[in-house]
This record gives C-alpha cells, sequence and structure tokens, in this order.
C-alpha cells in the first residue's frame, strides 16, 4: 500500500512537471511579440527537413503551424498539470515532441542550447519517452478527472453515500480525491512567479522553436545590403566580425567588458545573431582560426551558405608550418587569410618567403588568398617584395578620438598584444597607427580592400566609422555586432555607400 502511494506520487510530480514544461514554452511564445516557427522550420536539416521548409514556405500554412504550436503546448501543458484528461495530453505531447526532435536530429552533433555532444538521447526524446509511460500508466488518485469521476458517482451512487455516511471507504475516497485539487492552486503560484520575475517574454528552449530572430527588426531594415566580389565569392560589403565567436572584446581600461561580453555571447545568442546577420543580407564573417569549430557546427545545424573568412597564422612546431592552412580546407571554410598580427610579426622578421609560400599555399588549394595587417608597413614591405595577396584586410579608423595615444609616440608593429601603463603609448587603443600612409596605400592599390576596426573597438560611430573607411578606398568592411546592432549598422551601410561623397578610388570588388 505504501509503495503504491509512493508510486502515484512520482506519477504526479513527472507529470506536473512536464505540464508545468509545456504550458511555459506555450505561454512564452503567445506573448512574444511577433513569434514565428519561421526560422525554425527554415534552417532544419536531416531526412525531413524537406516538409518543415515546405511548412515555411507557405504563409497560411506557417500561422496554422504557428498558432497549433503555441496552443498546443498551452493545451497539452494546462491538462498535464491539473490531471484532467492528462492520457490523452500524454500522447499529443509525444507526437509533438516527436516533430520537434526530427527537426534537429541529434545524430552525432550537439543541439541548439549547448547540451554537449549527443546521439540520439537527447532531452526531446527523454521527455517524450516520459509522456509515453504517462499514456500507457492509469493513473488513480491525484488527477483532476479522477476527482470529477468521484463527485459524478457519489451523487448516483447510494452506497457511496452510505459510506460516506458511515466514516468508511467512501469518506476515504473523497478525501483523496480532494487532494487532488492542490494542482489549481499550485499552478496559479507557478503562474504569478513567472509574471513578477517578467519571464514570459523570454525564451526557453524545450524545442528549439523559441530560437528566433527579432522580426520587429528585421521589419526596419531600408533596403538590400550591396555585395561585392573577390574573385568569385560574392561578399557583402559590411562582413561580420569574429569577435562575436571568439569573445575578444577590445575595451582599452575596462577590464570587465570581456567577461561580460563572452557571459552575453552564448551559443545560443551567437546562433541567434548569425541567422539574423543572413536575414538582414550580412552574408559573410571574418573568424579567427581557434574558432572554426563553432562556425562548422552552426552550419551543420543550420544549413547555412554564410561565407566564412578564416584568419590563419604559423604552425611553427609543426614540420609543416602551413598546417593551418590545411585544417582551414578540411573544416570547410570559404577563405583563406593570413591573420594580421602573424603578417606584421613576419615583416617585422624579415621572413617574406614563408609569406609568400603560404599564399602559394593557399592558392594551389583553388582558394582566394588574403592578407591582414595593423600597420601599413607590412604592406608596403611586401608589395616592394612582389608578394600581392588577392585582397587586403587593414585596420582602417582616423584617430579623432580621445583615447588614441598621440602620433609622435607611434611606432610600426606595435600593434602585437603588447599593452603599455602609459597612456602615452599604445594601450588597446588605436589599431590603424597611421591612417594617412593607410589611405595613401590604399588608394593606389588595385586590389580589393577590407577595412576592419573601422569604429577603433566601440571608439568611434557607425555613421562616421563606415563613412570614413568607405571614403578612403575600403571594398568591404568587418565590423563586430551584437544581435540588437545588426539592422541598425547594416542601414547605416547602405545609406553611408548610397551617399559617398568624396570616394575617389574606384570599387575593386
Amino acid at each position: 500500500m505504501v509503495e503504491n502511494k509512493k508510486m502515484k506520487l512520482v506519477v504526479t510530480i513527472l507529470r506536473i512537471a512536464i505540464g508545468w514544461h509545456f504550458l511555459y514554452e506555450g505561454l512564452v511564445k503567445l506573448f512574444a511579440n511577433h513569434w514565428s516557427a519561421e526560422s525554425y522550420l527554415n534552417n532544419t536539416y536531416g531526412f525531413l527537413s524537406g516538409f518543415y521548409h515546405w511548412l515555411a514556405a507557405s504563409p497560411p500554412v506557417l500561422q496554422i503551424v504557428d498558432f497549433m504550436n503555441i496552443w498546443g503546448l498551452i493545451l497539452i501543458g494546462l491538462s498535464l498539470f491539473i490531471g484532467l484528461y492528462s492520457r490523452w495530453a500524454s500522447l499529443a505531447g509525444t507526437l509533438l515532441l516527436v516533430l520537434y526532435y526530427f527537426a534537429y536530429p541529434p545524430f552525432g552533433i550537439s543541439l541548439l542550447g549547448g547540451d554537449g555532444t549527443l546521439y540520439i538521447v537527447d532531452k526531446i526524446f527523454i521527455e517524450a519517452a516520459a509522456l509515453t509511460f504517462l499514456f500507457f500508466y492509469t493513473e488513480k488518485g491525484y488527477a483532476l478527472e479522477d476527482f470529477i469521476g468521484w463527485w459524478r458517482k457519489s451523487r448516483t451512487n447510494p452506497v457511496l453515500i452510505e459510506n460516506a455516511k458511515e466514516k468508511s471507504s467512501g469518506l476515504n475516497s473523497r478525501r483523496e480525491a480532494l487532494k487532488n485539487l492542490v494542482t489549481l492552486p499550485v499552478l496559479g503560484a507557478f503562474g504569478w512567479g513567472a509574471y513578477r520575475s517578467k519571464q514570459l517574454s523570454g525564451v526557453d528552449a524545450m524545442s528549439g522553436a523559441t530560437i528566433q530572430v527579432n522580426q520587429v527588426a528585421l521589419g526596419e531594415l531600408k533596403g538590400e545590403l550591396p555585395k561585392g566580389k573577390i574573385k568569385d565569392m560574392e561578399l557583402s560589403r559590411l562582413i561580420m566580425g569574429g569577435n562575436l565567436i571568439g569573445g575578444w572584446a577590445h575595451a582599452r581600461d575596462l577590464i570587465y567588458a570581456g567577461s561580460l561580453f563572452k557571459a552575453y555571447n552564448t551559443e545560443n545568442k551567437i546562433i541567434e545573431t548569425l541567422m539574423l546577420c543572413e536575414q538582414a543580407g550580412v552574408n559573410s564573417i571574418n573568424i579567427g582560426y581557434p574558432t572554426m569549430s563553432m562556425m562548422t557546427k552552426y552550419k551543420k545545424l543550420t544549413g547555412s551558405k554564410i561565407k566564412v573568412i578564416v584568419q590563419v597564422g604559423i604552425d611553427e612546431k609543426n614540420t609543416d608550418i602551413y598546417d593551418n592552412v590545411t585544417k582551414a580546407i578540411d573544416n570547410g571554410m570559404d577563405i583563406i587569410q593570413l591573420q594580421g598580427n602573424w603578417c606584421d610579426w613576419l615583416v617585422r622578421d624579415e621572413k617574406f618567403d614563408v609569406i609568400s609560400g603560404l599564399m602559394d599555399r593557399i592558392r594551389k588549394q583553388g582558394f582566394v588568398a588574403g592578407m591582414g595587417a595593423h600597420t601599413i608597413d607590412s604592406f608596403i614591405l611586401c608589395e616592394e617584395k612582389g608578394i600581392i595577396p588577392d585582397y587586403y584586410m587593414k585596420t582602417m579608423h582616423h584617430d579623432n578620438y580621445w583615447s588614441a595615444h598621440p602620433r609622435e609616440n607611434r611606432k610600426p608593429f606595435e600593434v602585437d598584444g603588447t599593452l603599455h601603463l602609459d597612456h602615452n603609448m599604445f594601450h588597446d587603443n588605436c589599431f590603424c597607427p597611421f591612417p594617412d600612409r593607410t589611405i595613401e596605400f590604399v588608394n593606389r592599390t588595385k586590389v580589393p580592400v577590407m577595412g576592419f576596426k573601422v569604429l577603433a573597438a566601440g571608439s568611434i560611430t557607425p555613421e562616421d566609422g563606415f563613412n570614413w573607411a568607405f571614403e578612403n578606398g575600403a571594398d568591404f568592411i568587418c565590423v563586430g555586432m551584437f544581435d540588437f546592432q545588426v539592422v541598425n549598422d547594416v542601414n547605416i551601410c547602405i545609406e553611408t555607400i548610397k551617399n559617398l561623397k568624396n570616394r575617389k578610388r574606384e570599387w575593386y570588388a
């Protein structure tokens, strides 16, 4: 008898927990502004992806999907929580979870949300298994439908009425049935707590369908982002910076900014931001070599066609010093570029043969070969040696802001990771130390130029920085962006290019 009561209690807790999960997920979607499963459906993969893409392709069908998703979750969750027709709610919930499961089947890659590397069994699978158990387990004693059934019978069954009068089994049944109503005030407490903590407008990721792109922001786009070409690669004029993934934040003296940056840009947020970028017209990202795995994962998860530019260095501990190139190709990168610090260091140490060899290795594999640098001397000296890349990536910003250290104290190759405590020397604050010489070189070169650090790590406004870079010859600009900045930056880029007045250099991409 005791074991039976324990089992009933365990089943009741399981049912209520899953019920709240479903109910809360549905309410999140209901109260979120302009929520839609469109992006979730469009980015599905696996053998059923065609079906999900079809659902997203038709606006009327998508409206039905959104409605059924929201109200299905709410009604299933409410039914499970209070125990009313919970057996059939368990069946409906299982079927809904099956649809979620096969949208992003966990067959060897990590799911959205950072759950680790999974294979077959994930949290959706486990929850579906629990609901299957609830369907086949006939619950007695702690469900609202049991109380309703007892109440109806007690009104028409004279035996139960008589037993109740004699304080026998009927009274015990009534007392036990009354316990079932405890779920109602519990539900009220849960709902009030969720409301008070303002979580109803947030996102939970039971299904993954709550990974959503800010449709309101996308509605504010002012046009189509212009594109250019480097060889056969068509890239948006505005390129996403890789700091989003790498977690590097240039913030001068704000020592907490790096940790804050990483805490905000969780894996879910990175995926959401990349999806937003693509829908806003940003079709390219420039990343550091250590973060290739995240982009590989993102493309596998979503089927994204975003162009990935990866910066490589020299593996001096390897017999093949160009091993980074091989690994970049193996990881599906689209464009390969010599990283800026590495270029500066190699030029400073007069290792021009290494740079030349790297450019040759990339090109022989059929890839676009780029060259990055912080000091313009790197490009000038490479050019003198006859080393010309397919494009340059150069820091391009003016120095008319308070934290830039004095011009007379600037030195070539000083942007190398070494920071000085003296404000009069370089201190993570001026990445284009010789802007006049940079403008001169850019305006005479005949290959495409990609400007980066155009905002000097937040020292310059986008309106000012974008205009300065494009007017002084940049064909593309690479900008680090938070999700809430993407649409605004795209609009600024569109307007800047449309209204350029003083650009002298022709577009080379």
